[in-house]
């Protein structure tokens, strides 16, 4: 049972759609949680930060929101907690900066990945290793919606824990 079933039911209506979908990792799926419909409504935003943020664990000097889902997130929890915000890309930019985080320095900062839905953490394992190349420190990420597909499983192995506000089981549950 989710800790906030209301909110959890909230997000399984604003976000899950059927048909067949094409996810990241290659697989198909079924069922769909369209993460930008709850991102895009600020008040549903607003009370999804503000529970993540409960689940925050240890001290960190930034959140670091990945492309593209990531970012509305990370922004609203920043918000929330006070805490500084960097926007990692999924690839630098080849004008301007050059950069694939933007925001600040990442070189001995303490981050927080921030991110949407977690299906096999690949993006995660990717932004991860690259931050922690330019001498980021980073342990834990934060998540709205755990998928249940191996995710959780995959960021371990490189050290990383997934805290999630929601798993796929739980938001079922709460829409039943």
């Amino acid at each position: 049972m989710a800790s906030n079933p209301t909110l959890a039911r909230k997000v399984f209506l604003a976000a899950h759609i059927t048909g067949s979908f094409k996810l990241r990792s290659g697989a198909t799926s079924s069922e769909y949680f369209d993460k930008y419909r709850f991102e895009a409504d600020p008040l549903l935003l607003r009370e999804i930060a503000t529970a993540l943020s409960s689940r925050i664990r240890g001290e960190f000097d930034a959140l670091a929101g990945l492309e593209m889902g990531g970012i509305p997130i990370a922004t609203m929890l920043s918000q929330v907690t006070g805490l500084p915000l960097l926007l990692i890309r999924k690839k630098a930019k080849d004008y301007g900066t050059c950069r694939y985080a933007e925001g600040g320095e990442v070189k001995g900062r303490r981050l927080l990945i921030v991110e949407d839905v977690v299906t096999s953490g690949g993006q995660i394992l990717e932004s991860a290793a690259a931050l922690r190349a330019d001498g980021a420190l980073i342990t834990e990420v934060v998540c709205v919606i755990d998928r249940q597909a191996g995710g959780a499983e995959a960021l371990t192995k490189a050290g990383l824990n997934l805290t999630s506000l929601f798993t796929m089981a739980e938001l079922k549950a709460a829409a039943s």
